[in-house]
């Protein structure tokens, strides 16, 4: 004979799993706003700046997905506020920086 199923274990464990899960969302949004500086900001800055980002057009929504995209690809902890956004600009502000010290040395 087969054991019942224990549906109230069964809702608690979903019930402390989706709890678990909203907290580590928390957590992650919290991160990232401290990640791209938005930090910076008052706290109705922020919210207002939200609100309109939901109720912005598609394109729009598409630049900053494409944005937001190479924020990530340039890697997620960055060394501090105002480095560059991806590698490439990450690239060329070392580059940049290299240029004049070689150029002192050589002289």
């Amino acid at each position: 004979m087969r054991k019942p199923r224990d549906y109230d274990a069964e809702l608690q464990a979903l019930t402390d799993k989706a709890k678990a899960l909203k907290t580590k969302k928390q957590g992650q949004l919290g991160e990232l706003v401290i990640a791209t500086g938005a930090d910076d900001l008052s706290i109705e800055q922020l919210a207002g700046a939200l609100l309109d980002a939901v109720g912005a057009d598609a394109a729009r929504k598409e630049t900053w997905r494409k944005s937001g995209a190479a924020f990530f690809r340039g890697g997620r902890a960055r060394a501090g506020k105002g480095t560059g956004r991806n590698a490439g600009s990450a690239a060329a502000i070392g580059a940049d920086a290299q240029s004049p010290a070689s150029q002192a040395g050589a002289e």
